[in-house]
C-alpha cells in the first residue's frame, strides 16, 4: 500500500479510501442494495489486510447502520490509533426540525451520534457532506471549530459544492482564527470532469487534499454502457448523475474499454487510475461489495498510463451539466 499525506497535515492516509455506503441494513435508509454486517465484515477486514488505513462513512448512510457495521467491524480489525476515520453530517436523520443540516445544534448533536455508533472517542476526519444554504457559514464553521477544541474530532473536511462557496468557507475560518478545512471530498471521474474547471486549481493553491468519491461512475465505467446491476437500477440519485450526456458518456466508456483491452486489464483499473493521476488526489474512495473490487483497486496504484492512453480516454468528453451538489 503506498501512503501520503492529507494535504497540508501531517496525516498520513492509505492512497485508497474504503467508502462505507456500501455496508447497512438494506432496509434502512435510502439504499436497498447495500450488504448487510455478515457480507460486510470480511471486506472491511480485507480492506485492513491489504494495509488501507482511511475509511469514509456518514451519518446518514442507511439510516445510521452504516456507521455502526464499519465501527465494530474496526474495533474487531484494526487499533484505533492506526485508521482513520472520517464521517459526515449534514443529511437528514429524523423528521422535523432541526433533523438535518449545518447549523450549530445539528452539529453538536450529530458528532455525539456517530461517535456512539462508530464506538469512539473521536472522528479523524469529519465533513460537511453538502452546503447548508439555509445556515449562515459562520456558525457552521464555528461549531466545527468547537468540536475539533473539545477532542471529539481531529480534522475536518467538506465535500461537494461551488468552489466559490468554498472559497469563502476557506477565508471565513482564516479570518476568525478557527480550524480549517483539510480536505474535498468531490465527485470526479471520466465521466464527470467539471471539478477541473474550479475545484481542482483551489485545492491545489490552498494545498487542500482531494478524496474523490465515485471514481468509477457508479460502476458504469466498468463494464458497457447497456448493461445495468441491481443497484444502478435502484441507484435514483446515480440515474440522474448521466442523464443529459448518454452520447458522449457511452464514448468515454468504450475508450475505457479499449485501452483495458490493450493492456489486458479490468476496465476498473484503467479508470481509477486516470483519478489516482490527476494532480492534487490524494485518495479515491472505492466502493468494495465483492473481494475482486478491492484486488483491482490495489492493482490499479501500479498502473502507468501513457499521455497516448489518457488522450484516448479524455477526448470524448464533453462539458456536463454540475451535478452531485444535492
Amino acid at each position: 500500500m503506498q501512503y501520503r499525506k492529507l494535504g497540508r497535515t501531517g496525516l498520513e492516509v492509505s492512497r485508497l479510501c474504503l467508502g462505507g455506503m456500501t455496508y447497512g441494513v438494506p432496509d434502512r435508509g435510502n439504499h436497498p442494495w447495500t450488504l448487510d454486517e455478515d457480507q460486510s465484515r470480511p471486506l472491511i477486514r480485507q480492506a485492513v489486510e491489504a494495509g488501507v488505513n482511511f475509511f469514509d462513512t456518514a451519518n446518514v448512510y442507511s439510516d445510521g447502520t452504516g456507521e455502526e457495521i464499519l465501527g465494530r467491524a474496526l474495533k474487531e480489525f484494526a487499533r484505533r490509533e492506526e485508521i482513520v476515520i472520517a464521517t459526515k453530517v449534514h443529511g437528514r436523520m429524523r423528521p422535523g426540525p432541526n433533523g438535518a443540516g449545518l447549523s450549530r445544534k445539528a452539529i453538536l448533536h450529530e458528532i455525539d451520534a456517530s461517535l456512539k455508533r462508530l464506538g469512539t472517542d473521536y472522528v479523524d476526519l469529519y465533513q460537511i457532506h453538502r452546503f447548508d444554504y439555509g445556515v449562515p457559514i459562520e456558525e457552521t464553521l464555528q461549531a466545527l471549530h468547537d468540536v475539533v477544541k473539545a477532542g471529539k474530532v481531529r480534522y475536518i473536511g467538506a465535500s461537494s459544492m461551488f468552489a466559490w462557496q468554498f472559497s469563502s468557507m476557506l477565508h471565513a475560518s482564516k479570518s476568525n482564527g478557527w480550524t480549517q478545512f483539510v480536505s474535498m471530498q468531490n465527485y470526479l471521474n471520466l465521466l464527470y470532469r467539471e471539478e477541473e474547471r474550479e475545484m481542482l486549481p483551489l485545492c491545489a493553491d490552498q494545498g487542500i487534499a482531494v478524496i474523490p468519491w465515485s471514481p468509477l461512475a457508479r460502476g458504469r465505467l466498468t463494464r458497457d454502457w447497456n448493461e445495468s446491476s441491481e443497484r444502478m437500477e435502484s441507484d435514483q440519485f446515480g440515474k440522474g448523475l448521466f442523464a443529459r450526456t448518454a452520447d458522449a458518456d457511452r464514448q468515454v466508456v468504450e475508450a475505457v474499454a479499449r485501452v483495458a483491452a490493450a493492456r489486458g486489464v479490468p476496465r476498473a483499473q484503467v479508470a481509477l487510475a486516470w483519478v489516482l493521476a490527476k494532480p492534487g488526489v490524494t485518495a479515491p474512495i472505492v466502493g468494495v461489495s465483492r473481494p475482486g473490487h478491492l484486488d483491482d483497486a490495489l492493482a490499479a496504484l501500479a498502473i502507468e498510463l501513457t499521455a497516448e492512453e489518457i488522450e484516448q480516454l479524455e477526448s470524448p468528453y464533453i462539458p456536463h451539466q454540475v451535478v452531485g451538489f444535492s
